[in-house]
Order: C-alpha cells, then structure tokens, then sequence
C-alpha cells in the first residue's frame, strides 16, 4: 500500500512530479505528439479528464528555461525513447488557457482575454530586453503588458509573440492552448456567440495558420467547433476526437491503471462499485474511468459512492437542450435512463448555434461532453450510444426531477408515487390525472401519443428508482411490456404497465380490457416471477388526448 498524496486538483506536472504525487505516467503522449503528421492537434475530451495537466507536462517538456527540466522525467516511460535527449528542452513554449474565460457579457469576457494574453507576454517579458526586438515590436510588447493595446490588435498577439520567441530562440515555437472552447461556450449560453466566434477565428488563425516560426501546436477543449466557425483555413489541423483511436488512452484511467491505483491504496475489494459509478467511456476502442471521481472516491474512501464529476459543471446547457425552451421530455432520455440504447447520428464538429434547432445535434454535443458513450458504430456518421455509469445516470435523474418541478408540483408527484408504491391505485388514478392535465399539452399529443404517455409516466417514476427497478419495452413472457417496476425489496409487489389510446371504434372500457388482456396472454409478469416476486399489480392505462381512464387486478 502506498502512502502517496493524491493529486485530486492539481493540474500542474512539475508540482505533481517534484511533491511526489501519486502519477499515472502518461509521458508517451509526448512521442505521440512529436510523431504525428499533424502540426497542430486538436483533441477535445471531456472535462476533468485530464487534459491540462497533459499540457503542462508538454510544458515541462518542451521549453527550454535554462533550467535542467531532465529530472521531472526521470524513471518515467517518455526517457526511454530517443524523441528524449533530441527535443527535452529545446523550444521556447507559449502556453495559454481559457478556461477561467467564461463571463456575462462581451466586454468583461474581452478584458478576461487580453488578461491571458497579458499573463504570457508577462511571462516572456525579457524578450523587450533582447536585440532581436525591433524598436515598433517593442512597442507593440510594452501596450500589451501596459494593457493600451487598442482591441484590433489582439488578433495578431499569438502571431506576434511566436515569432518574437522564435528569433530570440532561433528554433521553432511550441504554442500549447487550453480550453479553447470555453469562451464560445459562455458566449453561446450568455448571448456574444458572434462576437467570441470572430476573435477566436483571427487570434488562432493568426498564430496557427501558415506560421512558419511553428513546430507543433496543440489544443484541448471539449468539442470540436466547427472549422468554418473558429479553424477556417487551418489545414495542417488534426483532430483526434474519443472516437479516434490515436492518442486514446492518454484521456482518463484505462482499466488496467484504475485496477492498480486501488490496489496501491488497498481498494481492490471495491472495483465492482468503481465499475459501475465511473467506468463506461470508451475512448476509441479502450474502456476508460472517469479520473476525478475515480482520484476522488480513492481519497475519501465512502461507504457508497458518490457523483463527484457531475458536481463540478454548470449543466445549464444540457439541462435547457434536454428539456426546456419548446422541447418537450424525450422519450430517449427515459429508454437511456433504463440502461437502454438509442441510435442517433454523430457529428465530430459542433456549430454551437444550430443545437437548438438541429434535433440531432444534441446527441453528439452529449457524448462528447462525456454524458454518453458509443457502443458500436453502425456506419459512418450513425452509433449506438448509451449512458456510461451510474454517475452521469445520476445527472438525468436530476434533470429529469427539475423538468417536472417546473411543470408541476412536486408534492403531486411524490403523492403519486407513494400511492404506487403502497398499491393504492385509487388515489394513483386521481393523482396521474391532476399531473398529466397540468404537464401535457395537446400540442404533445401529435403524432405518437401513446409513446408521449410511456415517456411521461416513465419520467415521473425516475423518482422510485430508490425502491424500484425501472425497465420499459422489454421481452418478457411473450412480447413487449410498457413498463415494468421491479421492487428491489423482493417482497415487496412489482408492477407491470400497459398504455393504450382509445380510437373512435372502441369505448374506454373496451380498451383498457384489450389492454389487461394483453398483460395477462402475453405473460408480462413472467420476469417477475421469474425473479421469486409473488403479488404482482397489472394496471392498464387507457387515454383519449388529456382524458385518462385506469383498471388494475
């Protein structure tokens, strides 16, 4: 076992090497970075998976300080190569992060961008000492640090400083950004999309495109924004999303490392839980662990395990994507909320204004923020995806709970779900019918009501899964239930669910008979009893717009 401190928050490598931190060596990122054909990379992850502290190590690698950086890599897996003794050291670095850019309004979100561009050109402030200088870049360098510079002239900052660094150096220039795409973020959800969109477009093209004082650029963010909106014209541009294969086990803790780290700290009787709260990502082809929680769960050591990397983000977009602003409740966030796949197109590069009227457009900005993973790639641009683990499980619960908050009392819903769970179907009657007159709308009810219904109930018991199992369009018997609640308690009763609309042919009551019937031919209540359950509540469902009527035996 060992005794080490975990680096729960620490994202700078020379820190964590010379404290003497617990560290998985991820140091062949470095080969892979010089290696590949690409001059500047992109490889968007989800947050708190690594990424910072990835860049810090190229840092810590690359830039020549004048001090001796060898040791921060002794005994680790990037010395053994030759790429060591040939680039440790030997280029002046620009290193930029935006991550703490993400502000109300255009004007401070500016003042927060020249602030990062004060913090480099700061940082290599002997330059303005140096003969390489002309007497007008001198200038230009001093109205940066004095912050006069007028605000058109920051689109060539990058630019500039690279090629001031490169003449003083005479070697090529590493230029390492951070978080790029946190400002569009704050400018998508605070209303400066455009404004962040064109800074962003001139700063980086400045700096990246046609610079020939570059040797490797690299960039982390969260999603790829499309190239038109921010990389135009950059076609020395790689990408390696987590559906890449390159660099995919640099992002997070593989299984092999979780297993590990768990025994260091004499865990190991724990993986199973570990499993299934954080694992489930799969990074071109690798199963990955979320590192946080994981580093997190270590470190505390609880009873049960907890949410921890949900807790740390403003979920505002996702939350407003999923269930607000005109969108109704999925029917797809209730199959994934029961462990179940959905197939949807995804786009690798994401116009941050076309969420909100592209459908689909929401499915790949999900899985690259790390609330989904791929299961199997059904073509080129079509996947199979699913929730990863029980803690972004957990994330869908809660949005689902603030959907219905807002639309209807949560006492009522609570109310009703006590009277399932206790078996009073009377009062489970009344209160479903209170809830659906003041959720739906007949606007909803185009198209497939029935599917509206299931989404809605299946919504609602999201607040049972404490006490119940809850699954939806499964084979049990012989055919298909709605939906099926399976206590965990074993004795406890379990309840099976079947929705039918009333056409113009039949009356209520001979729908809801249809509907029992197929319940009881079909063998719904086979799985549980099957799993040794004996009382067993069969409830049919009949509904006609916002009228609902309901038998049980």
């Amino acid at each position: 076992m060992t005794t080490k401190k975990l680096p729960i928050g620490l994202s700078d490598f020379k820190e964590l090497i010379e404290n003497d931190y617990y560290y998985i060596d991820k140091t062949k990122y470095i080969q892979e970075i010089i290696k590949s054909s690409s001059k500047i990379l992109l490889l968007p992850r989800p947050r708190r998976f690594g990424k910072t502290l990835n860049l810090s190590m190229l840092k810590d690698f690359f830039e020549n300080t004048g001090e001796n950086h060898k040791q921060l890599f002794k005994g680790l897996e990037i010395e053994k190569h030759e790429v060591f003794e040939l680039h440790q050291g030997k280029y002046p670095v620009i290193f930029l992060t935006f991550k703490d850019v993400k502000h109300l309004n255009w004007s401070d979100c500016l003042n927060g961008l020249k602030s990062v561009v004060y913090y480099e050109y700061a940082r290599h402030r002997y330059l303005i000492e140096k003969d390489t200088l002309f007497p007008e870049e001198k200038k230009y360098f001093q109205q940066v640090i004095e912050g006069s510079l007028p605000d058109a002239d920051y689109n060539d900052a990058l630019k500039k400083l690279s090629m001031y660094l490169g003449r003083c150096y005479n070697m090529p220039v590493v230029i390492l950004i951070d978080e790029y795409d946190t400002p569009i973020h704050a400018g998508y959800a605070k209303g400066y999309y455009e404004q962040i969109i064109s800074f962003m477009r001139n700063f980086l093209s400045g700096g990246l495109k046609d610079n020939t004082y570059l040797f490797k650029g690299v960039l982390t963010g969260i999603l790829r924004v499309a190239k038109e909106s921010v990389f135009s014209g950059l076609n020395n541009l790689g990408v390696y999303t987590l559906l890449d294969k390159e660099f995919n086990t640099f992002f997070g803790f593989t299984e092999p490392e979780t297993a590990n780290l768990l025994k260091d700290y004499d865990l190991s009787n724990r993986f199973n839980e570990v499993s299934s709260w954080y694992n489930g990502y799969n990074f071109g082809g690798e199963i990955i662990y979320n590192p946080w929680s994981i580093l997190q769960f270590t470190h505390r050591n609880p009873d049960f395990p907890a949410p921890y990397w949900v807790n740390t983000a403003d979920t505002g977009i996702i939350d407003r994507l999923a269930t607000g602003e005109g969108r109704e409740l999925k029917e797809e966030i209730g199959q994934l909320l029961e462990g179940n796949t959905i197939i949807k197109p995804v786009y690798d590069s994401i116009v941050m204004k076309d969420l909100e009227t592209g459908e689909n457009m929401i499915w790949s900005f999900l899985l690259f923020s790390g609330y989904l993973k791929t299961v199997k790639n059904m073509d080129f641009e079509t996947w199979e995806l699913k929730v990863p683990n029980e803690e972004v499980r957990y994330i869908y619960r809660n949005m689902i709970r603030v959907w219905f908050d807002r639309k209807v009392r949560s006492a009522s819903l609570e109310e009703m779900t006590k009277a399932l769970q206790e078996g009073d179907i009377k009062l489970f009657e009344i209160m479903l019918r209170k809830v659906v007159i003041q959720v739906m709308s007949y606007h909803d009810l185009g198209g497939e009501p029935e599917k509206v219904y299931h989404a809605l109930v299946l919504g609602m018991l999201v607040w049972m899964s404490f006490a119940y199992e809850i699954r939806s369009n499964r084979e049990s018997g012989y055919g298909r239930y709605d939906i099926m609640m399976k206590p965990k308690d074993l004795k406890k009763h379990g309840i099976i669910i079947e929705f039918k609309m009333v056409d113009e042919e039949k009356t209520p009551e001979q729908t809801l008979k249809k509907a029992m019937e197929q319940i009881e031919k079909r063998k719904y209540a086979a799985e549980l009893q099957a799993s040794g359950i004996k009382e067993i509540i069969k409830i049919a469902v009949a509904f006609k717009g916002k009228e609902l009527w309901i038998e049980h035996r």
